[in-house]
């Protein structure tokens, strides 16, 4: 058994409730391999605010969507505005159901998943009942993956960028590998530059080592490069010999995850 703070991150036990002064977590029922212990609904809100902000309200499930606005109520908040991190299903289906129950808007990058006229983009900053939300592009698991930046808390909500426990797939063809590692150096500045030592992860607990995990997933992806690399100058080129090469110790009902993944590694690395 390992100490958890040794682990990468230093990832809390808990995983649902209170995080930060501003942010609570209220857990999906949708646990699985590739969920953890299912999608974090971010519920964001500036301490005495009458309005919060909520970051993924998840999968299209009633009693989780009705359960965040209840959350919001007892702590004597409605909810003002919706935004997602990206467009995969574990976090944005319930969105349009969401918006009904809450009367609000939706922003995205994606125009596909908006409701209302408001997109997100590099620069923006969503001040909702005082709030202040940084939008950080973190394309590379999806190409509209993005983060926001919870500064008074030092904080930074990464939906499935970085994971509160393992790591993240590229899901090849939309997400790129060299997106994902400019991605994970761009996070990683605002744990040098702007001061950030916590991980709001889209699934799995809240990690209290920003930098640690950040340098953790860099130094991960470029080992995976590394054996992707050797599996190819050893004539191992077809995507699925090389999971079965490079992850034979990882449970086989993620080599599909794993497939896309090595897709992307293929593509950087031979251009095609």
């Amino acid at each position: 058994m390992t100490d958890a703070a040794a682990l990468p991150g230093q990832p809390r036990g808990a995983v649902a409730g209170p995080a930060t002064a501003r942010a609570v977590n209220v857990l999906a029922p949708n646990p699985s391999a590739m969920t953890l212990d299912g999608t974090n609904t971010w519920l964001v809100a500036e301490p005495g605010s009458e309005l919060a902000v909520v970051i993924d309200p998840g999968p299209l499930d009633e009693g989780h969507l009705r359960a965040v606005v209840a959350t919001a109520e007892a702590a004597g908040r409605r909810i003002g505005l919706t935004l997602l991190t990206h467009g995969h299903a574990d976090h944005a289906e319930g969105a349009a159901r969401f918006a009904e129950l809450t009367g609000t808007t939706v922003r995205a990058l994606d125009p596909a998943l908006r409701l209302g006229d408001e997109g997100l983009g590099a620069g923006d900053v969503v001040t909702t009942g005082g709030l202040e939300l940084r939008v950080v592009p973190t394309p590379g698991h999806t190409s509209d993956s993005l983060s926001f930046h919870l500064p008074a808390d030092r904080a930074v909500l990464t939906g499935d960028t970085v994971l509160g426990r393992g790591t993240t797939m590229v899901a090849h063809p939309d997400g790129r590998l060299g997106e994902y590692l400019d991605s994970l150096r761009r996070l990683h500045s605002l744990t040098t530059d702007d001061g950030v030592s916590t991980v709001l992860p889209g699934h799995g607990p809240v990690l209290d080592d920003a930098q640690g995990a950040l340098e953790f997933y860099l130094a991960h992806r470029s080992a995976r490069l590394d054996q992707v690399r050797a599996a190819v100058e050893a004539g191992v080129t077809e995507p699925g010999e090389v999971v079965a090469l490079v992850y034979a110790a990882v449970d086989r009902s993620l080599w599909p995850a794993a497939e896309l993944s090595v897709r992307a590694q293929l593509e950087y690395l031979l251009g095609g």
